[in-house]
C-alpha cells in the first residue's frame, strides 16, 4: 500500500476543512449579538457605482448566519428586476455550521418568476430568488450579485437593519459617484447607533458594526422610522431614457409635467361633447366634479401595468377610454382629462398608497411614492379622488391614503401637501340598541350604528358585500357573543356626509348564566374592547398608534320579568394621555337598565418609558368592559 499517497490526501482533506472551519471562525459573534436574534449578518458589503446619469451598478455580498427557522425569511438572496436591469452574476454558498461548504447556487438553481398579482394586464417586472428548504439549524448563506441599472432616478437607500430579530456583526455601504450629477444624501436616525461614515466628493461610506438585533413589539413604528437610513438622489437623473433636472419639488413636479404626463390627456371630441351634456346647466365645480367621478366609477375598471416607463407614465387617457381599463396612474389621468372637458381643475397626485402610513419626505427631493390619486382644489380645500375604486364617495380618503404628505403635480410645479386626516372626533362609531335579556340566558336585541371617517371605511363595504361575508363579519365583530345570530340588518350609505348606518336585529343563546335566584351577565354586550397589549419587561422600542377613534354606546337592558339589579354600579372614569374611558349604569325603571359607555383613543407616537402607562390604560378600559352585572330574582 502506497502510505505517502494516502497520507497526502488525508492531508489535503484536512487542509480544506480547516480553511472552510476558519472562513466562519474568523466571525467572532459577541454574545449580545445573540439575544432575540433569528439570523446574524457576518458580513454585508454592497458598493454602488453611478457611472453616468443612465447607468449605475450594484456589486452585493452577504453573509448571513440563520439561527432557526423564523430567520429564513431573512436569507434576502434575491433581486427585481426588469428589461432596464441586467444581472451580470448571482449565486449563493451554502455553509453548515462548522463551516463547511454544502452547496454552490448558480444563476440557474435561483428561481425567476414574474412579480404580478390578479390586477396586473401588463409588467416586465420579475424577481429570481433562492428557494430551499434547510436540513438543518443553523447554517450560513453566502449571497453575492452584480446588476447594472440604466434608471438612476432611483438610487437604493442604505438599511443599516434591513429585518427585525437581525443582528449585524458588520455592515459596509459604499456609494461611488461623478460629482457633475449633482449628489445629494439625508441621514436619518444615526444618534444612539455605532454608525461610521466617510465622505468625500465622489463617494461615500457608511459601517455599522455590532447592532443588536431589535425585537418586534405591539404598536412598534416602521423599521426604517427608527434605525439609520440614508436616501439617495441626484439633481440630474434618467428614467426609461427620460433625462431629469430637479433639486426643488417644484422643479420635479414640472419634469412630471413635462414628461410624464405631457400629451397623455388626449380625448376624443366626442367624450369630450359627452360629459358637458352629463354636467348639463351645472355651474357648481363640486356638483360637476362629482357627476364626472360618478361616470368614471361606471365605466372603469383597476388593473396594474408596470412595463418599462408604464411603470410611471400614464396610459393615454384616449386608451382608456376605449379600453375601459386602467392603472392608478391612468384612471387618474383619465378622470383629469374628462374634468378638464367641463372646465374643473384638477391635479395629478403622488403618494405611498398604504393601510400603513407613509409620506412623501418633503425634505428630500426624488421619485417616491407609490400610487396615484387626483386632487381638486376648491375654495381653499382639496378634494381627494380615489380613482381605482368603484365604490369609494366622492372626495373620501380612506386608511389607504389619509393623513400623509402627498406631492400634487400642477401646472408650474410640484408642491408637498397633506391629505385628509380623520382625527379622532371625526372617525366616531355611535351606537344606540336595545339588549332583552331572558331567564334562560338568551338575550335578543336591536342596534343602530352609525360610523364616520376612518371608521366608516371600515364598514361601508357592507352595502354590497355577499350575505356569508356579511355573517362572517358579524361574527368577528360581535366576538365576544356567543352562538350568534343576525335575524335582520339593513345598511344606510350617505356618501356625502362619509357616514354609514346599520340596522341589526340578533338574537343569542347562552349569553347570561344562572345560578339559582341570580342571574350574571357581561354589561357591554356590543362594543367590548378585550385586546390589552403585550407586557414587556424591558420596552426596546418606541410606539405609536397611528390612528384615534371615539366610541360612544347607548344602551336600554331590559331585564326578565321579576328580576332587578343587585345593588349599585360603580361608575367608571379614566382619563390619561392616551385617551379617556367612560361608563356608567342608570336604574330608570325597576325592570329597565340604561348603559352608557364612551371611548376615547388618541392618535401619537410615544416614548418606550410610557408604554407602561398605555398598557395599563387598555388593560383598565378591557377590565371596565367585561364588567359583570349581578340581577336577583324579587322573592
Amino acid at each position: 500500500m502506497n502510505f505517502k499517497k494516502y497520507w497526502c490526501i488525508i492531508l489535503c482533506f484536512c487542509n480544506v476543512v480547516l480553511a472552510q472551519k476558519s472562513n466562519l471562525e474568523s466571525y467572532i459573534i459577541p454574545e449580545n449579538l445573540l439575544e432575540n436574534s433569528n439570523s446574524i449578518v457576518l458580513k454585508q458589503d454592497i458598493q454602488i457605482s453611478v457611472k453616468s446619469r443612465n447607468l449605475f451598478s450594484i456589486r452585493k455580498i452577504r453573509k448571513v448566519k440563520i439561527l432557526n427557522e423564523f430567520g429564513l425569511k431573512n436569507i434576502d438572496a434575491l433581486e427585481y428586476y426588469d428589461k432596464s436591469d441586467k444581472i451580470g452574476f448571482i449565486q449563493a454558498i451554502l455553509y453548515n455550521n462548522e463551516g463547511v461548504k454544502i452547496k454552490k447556487f448558480e444563476k440557474k438553481d435561483f428561481t425567476d418568476v414574474s412579480v404580478a398579482d390578479g390586477y396586473t394586464v401588463f409588467t416586465d417586472n420579475r424577481m429570481i430568488y433562492l428557494n430551499f428548504t434547510p436540513i438543518e439549524y443553523p447554517f450560513v448563506i453566502e449571497y453575492e450579485s452584480y446588476i447594472e441599472n440604466e434608471n438612476t432616478a432611483f438610487i437604493p437607500p442604505w438599511f443599516s437593519i434591513d429585518n427585525y430579530y437581525e443582528s449585524i456583526l458588520k455592515s459596509n455601504f459604499t456609494i461611488n459617484y461623478p460629482a457633475e450629477l449633482g449628489f445629494r444624501f439625508k441621514e436619518t436616525n444615526f444618534d444612539g447607533f455605532t454608525i461610521s461614515t466617510t465622505k468625500t466628493d465622489v463617494s461615500n461610506y457608511y459601517s455599522a458594526q455590532n447592532l443588536n438585533a431589535i425585537k418586534k413589539e405591539e404598536y412598534s413604528p416602521a423599521l426604517a422610522t427608527i434605525t439609520p437610513m440614508v436616501l439617495f438622489a441626484f439633481d440630474k437623473f434618467q428614467l426609461e431614457g427620460i433625462d431629469g433636472n430637479a433639486s426643488t419639488w417644484k422643479e420635479f413636479g414640472s419634469w412630471v409635467n413635462e414628461n410624464l404626463l405631457y400629451k397623455t390627456d388626449d380625448i376624443s371630441d366626442v367624450t369630450k361633447q359627452k360629459m358637458r351634456q352629463l354636467v348639463g346647466k351645472e355651474t357648481n365645480t363640486i356638483a360637476k366634479a362629482k357627476i364626472i367621478y360618478n361616470y368614471v366609477q361606471n365605466k372603469v375598471r383597476y388593473v396594474s401595468i408596470q412595463m418599462g416607463i408604464g411603470g410611471w407614465k400614464p396610459m393615454k387617457a384616449s386608451d382608456v377610454d376605449r379600453l375601459g381599463y386602467g392603472d392608478c396612474k391612468a384612471l387618474s389621468n383619465y378622470t383629469k382629462a374628462l374634468l378638464n372637458a367641463v372646465e374643473v381643475p384638477s391635479y395629478y397626485t403622488i403618494i405611498y398608497g398604504d393601510s400603513s402610513k407613509k409620506d412623501i419626505d418633503k425634505d428630500f427631493v426624488c421619485m417616491q411614492g407609490n400610487h396615484a390619486i387626483l386632487t381638486i382644489p376648491y375654495e381653499d380645500k382639496f378634494y381627494p379622488l380615489e380613482c381605482t375604486s368603484q365604490s369609494a364617495p366622492f372626495g373620501f380618503a380612506g386608511d389607504f391614503t389619509d393623513d400623509r404628505m402627498a406631492l400634487i403635480v400642477k401646472p408650474e410645479g410640484g408642491e408637498i401637501i397633506k391629505t385628509t386626516n380623520y382625527n379622532e372626533k371625526l372617525s366616531k362609531q355611535l351606537e344606540k340598541g336595545t339588549l332583552s335579556i331572558n331567564e334562560d340566558g338568551s338575550i335578543k336585541g336591536d342596534l343602530k350604528i352609525i360610523s364616520t371617517g376612518v371608521q366608516y371605511d371600515d364598514k361601508y363595504f357592507l352595502e354590497t358585500a355577499k350575505p356569508i361575508k356579511i355573517t362572517d363579519y358579524y361574527k368577528s365583530y360581535f366576538s365576544e357573543i356567543n352562538n350568534l345570530k343576525i335575524e335582520n340588518s339593513s345598511f344606510e350609505n350617505d356618501k356625502e356626509r362619509f357616514q354609514f348606518t346599520e340596522n341589526l336585529s340578533l338574537t343569542a343563546t347562552s349569553y347570561a348564566s344562572k345560578s339559582n335566584n341570580l342571574i350574571i351577565f357581561p354589561i357591554n354586550a356590543y362594543n367590548r374592547f378585550s385586546k390589552i397589549p403585550q407586557r414587556y419587561r424591558t420596552r426596546i422600542n418606541p410606539f405609536e398608534v397611528s390612528r384615534g377613534f371615539y366610541d360612544e354606546d347607548e344602551i336600554e337592558i331590559n331585564l326578565p320579568d321579576g328580576y332587578q339589579l343587585d345593588g349599585k354600579q360603580d361608575d367608571n372614569d379614566i382619563k390619561n394621555n392616551f385617551g379617556e374611558y367612560k361608563s356608567t349604569i342608570e336604574v330608570i325603571s325597576p325592570f329597565k337598565l340604561r348603559y352608557k359607555r364612551s371611548l376615547f383613543i388618541k392618535k401619537g407616537n410615544f416614548e418606550k418609558s410610557e408604554y407602561d402607562n398605555f398598557r395599563k390604560f387598555m388593560e383598565q378600559v378591557a377590565k371596565a368592559d367585561n364588567s359583570k352585572v349581578i340581577i336577583t330574582k324579587i322573592k
